[in-house]
């Protein structure tokens, strides 16, 4: 189940913890003007539930060194070897993994599956320092229409803005940086 992107618990989910504490603060104290204290709580638990959420996300979340060091070592990776690990990443993650060929796939290097979902990925440009549009384009041209539920494009290096705004009009998830060091690193 997925959240409305503007709904106020997922608006709540994208900032930082302490934002839904004081959303709670601020809710049981004016739920306490109007009923006993046990109610008030109970109106403004879902706000601390949603504080504690972020703020153990935000613990498990790798420093900005440890991100770096798994990039570096992503760059420092022969294609095969990075394409391999990438696939043993899925697999962790309960994705059955198929890798598809050039002549096959195209632009797409990788087919996984999970629940009877298909989603194509791109990873033969990992290693660029800086990933436009163009690339995304192809990765566009070649998955349209091919009745899949997501499409997913990996990067080591720097995302354009450009690259970023037509991947969110494509409903192109760009997995890089911290989203990428992760996958590696489990």
């Amino acid at each position: 189940m997925k959240l409305p992107e503007n709904s106020l618990f997922a608006i709540l989910l994208r900032a930082r913890w302490w934002v839904s504490l004081g959303v709670a603060a601020i809710a049981f104290a004016l739920i306490r003007l109007l009923v006993p204290t046990p109610y008030a709580a109970f109106g403004a638990s879902p706000f601390l539930v949603i504080a504690l959420v972020v703020l153990w996300r935000e613990l498990r979340r790798p420093g900005a060194k440890k991100v770096a060091a798994a990039l570096d070592r992503a760059r420092a990776m022969s294609a095969e070897e990075f394409s391999r690990t990438l696939e043993e990443a899925f697999r962790r993650e309960g994705y059955g993994v198929a890798r598809l060929d050039g002549g096959k796939g195209g632009a797409v290097d990788l087919e996984l599956t999970h629940e009877g979902r298909t989603t194509l990925v791109a990873c033969r440009r990992w290693k660029a320092t800086r990933t436009g549009v163009e690339p995304l384009r192809e990765f566009d041209a070649a998955t349209a229409g091919r009745g899949v539920f997501s499409r997913m494009y990996v990067a080591v290096g720097e995302v354009t803005e450009n690259a970023r705004a037509f991947a969110k009009e494509k409903s192109i998830r760009l997995l890089h940086d911290e989203e990428l060091a992760r996958l590696l690193a489990r």
